[in-house]
């Protein structure tokens, strides 16, 4: 019971007023253009093959395993952070810490599953004591990012963090200046917004995140953003 209530205190805190989608709505993240299952589920495995156990730069020497990515293959929305933390490095899977249960809180505010959207990081090992990324470890593996964006072909990435921001934007501007706008990749809509590590760090800020989400999820059912 203390933890269900954990959770309701925390959607009262972001300003959300209903969880879920209301019956009989469509789900957010039916894709528009949808790939047919075994192309799609195919191209992201042989981004994953391709990766193999990468030892494309010196993270390979400290990792304990390659974390991918996880979720839905044809999602309409993906999620990008930094890089693995060390839960994330010693189980596999992205974002399972405590910011990895605050970004499961935010998903099922918007009406969805993990299951239903693609989460993944920036660099795919863990940097030692979560440093950030080098320029080196950020150059390898970013051909393997640009593949999974391309073989799940989202219709909006959400940026979790100044980090992912700035480098799927290729820019040095703040996010906070970044967050809240829809921003063009190749055709792909962006929306930058504040990594679930900083809400726990500063939770005053989770009421801004709402606002960034609920205008994802606007998009998503038929709205028109504004790419900037």
């Amino acid at each position: 019971m203390n933890a269900v209530v954990a959770w309701l205190n925390w959607y009262r805190d972001m300003g959300v007023d209903m969880i879920g989608r209301p019956q009989g709505s469509p789900s957010y993240v039916a894709h528009p253009h949808p790939t047919p299952p075994l192309e799609g589920e195919g191209a992201l495995q042989k981004v994953r093959e391709e990766l193999g156990d990468c030892k494309r730069c010196k993270l390979c020497s400290t990792r304990t395993h390659i974390v991918f990515g996880s979720g839905n293959q044809k999602a309409a929305l993906m999620f990008v952070g930094e890089g693995p933390g060390k839960d994330e490095d010693f189980q596999g899977l992205p974002f399972v810490g405590k910011a990895g249960e605050l970004l499961t809180k935010m998903i099922v505010a918007m009406g969805l599953s993990r299951e239903e959207v693609y989460i993944a990081n920036i660099v795919k090992c863990r940097p030692p004591n979560n440093r950030p990324p080098q320029e080196d470890e950020i150059a390898a593996c970013q051909p393997f990012l640009r593949k999974q964006i391309e073989a799940i072909a989202p219709q909006i990435i959400c940026a979790l963090g100044s980090f992912a921001a700035q480098t799927l934007l290729a820019s040095q501007v703040r996010i906070s200046d970044l967050r809240g706008k829809f921003h063009d990749l190749h055709g792909i809509k962006v929306l930058p917004t504040f990594h679930p590590a900083y809400l726990l760090r500063n939770p005053a800020e989770k009421k801004k995140v709402w606002e960034d989400l609920q205008k994802i999820m606007a998009e998503l059912k038929g709205g028109t953003a504004i790419v900037r």
